[in-house]
């Protein structure tokens, strides 16, 4: 029962973290095995026991955010891990076993550890997360990146920037610059905000058509904000969601072929 890996990653002492795969669960194809999203049109039992079966496995409480592409932050504690359709595509934690969690099939998954304080946090970063073009929902469009390090600025009592400093931060695994096929609509949302990303998108053959680098988009947003200690996600064909149909699930690869699971990426305090 695989269920997922730790990520390779120098953690502060007080901090565990954990990828799933698609292996280890119950749910039956297309959303073979470890399906974790109960919005997809998997059976709801299916995905209850495979998400019983991981917080015991890890020994955690969590909550399955309703994620909507947009920048708001859910706070989590023991007392509102239950409660229903918590809307945001941000999780943060100050609560030992209390993991921030997000659900991804192709987005980049972004875990916050700080490294000296007793705070995580982890966010759902697609193109408009990362881009700022999303469902803002209170938030003022800065971005899923910027809006994760403002949280942890505000929960430690930081500036943005003293905070980005003590920070580290993993990118897993995601749809990757050889198969993200982008048009111009998705190149200009990241271009009028940060034109030296230009590339970042390389023209396909196809006019108006790219393959978008998202793991680099987001490494030069953390950088530009104060994060030095950045790991996981390099943009390599091993973390692709895409073409790891073994070991993930992607979105983009089985929306037509009955459905895709999702994988989660979870941060907690121990």
């Amino acid at each position: 029962m695989e269920l997922g890996f730790i990520p390779d990653w120098s953690l502060p002492a007080h901090v565990q973290a954990f990828m799933t795969v698609r292996a280890g669960g119950v749910s039956r194809p297309p959303f073979d095995a470890l399906n974790l999203g109960d919005h997809v049109g998997d059976d709801p039992l299916a995905v209850a026991e495979n998400r019983r079966r991981l917080c015991a496995r890890l020994g955690i409480q969590t909550a399955f955010l309703r994620q909507v592409h947009g920048e708001a932050v859910q706070h989590l504690t023991t007392s509102t891990v239950d409660s229903p359709n918590l809307v945001a595509d941000i999780a943060l934690s100050t609560a030992p076993r209390v993991a921030a969690t997000i659900m991804v099939a192709d987005c980049l998954p972004l875990l916050f550890a700080h490294q000296r304080l007793p705070v995580v946090a982890a966010a759902h970063a697609g193109w408009r997360g990362l881009a700022g073009a999303g469902t803002k929902r209170g938030a003022d469009g800065a971005g899923v990146i910027a809006q994760t390090i403002n949280a942890i600025a505000a929960t430690t009592g930081q500036s943005l920037s003293d905070a980005a400093r003590e920070l580290t931060v993993w990118l897993g695994p995601a749809i990757g610059p050889g198969a993200f096929e982008v048009g111009e609509d998705v190149r200009a949302a990241f271009l009028t905000r940060t034109p030296g990303d230009d590339d970042a998108f390389v023209p396909r053959s196809t006019p108006g058509k790219y393959l978008a680098d998202l793991p680099l988009i987001a490494r030069r947003k953390l950088r530009a904000l104060g994060v030095t200690t950045i790991c996981g996600n390099d943009g390599s064909a091993l973390w692709c969601t895409v073409s790891r149909a073994d070991r993930y699930f992607s979105h983009r690869r089985d929306q037509n072929f009955g459905g895709s699971g999702r994988l989660a990426a979870l941060i907690w305090l121990k």
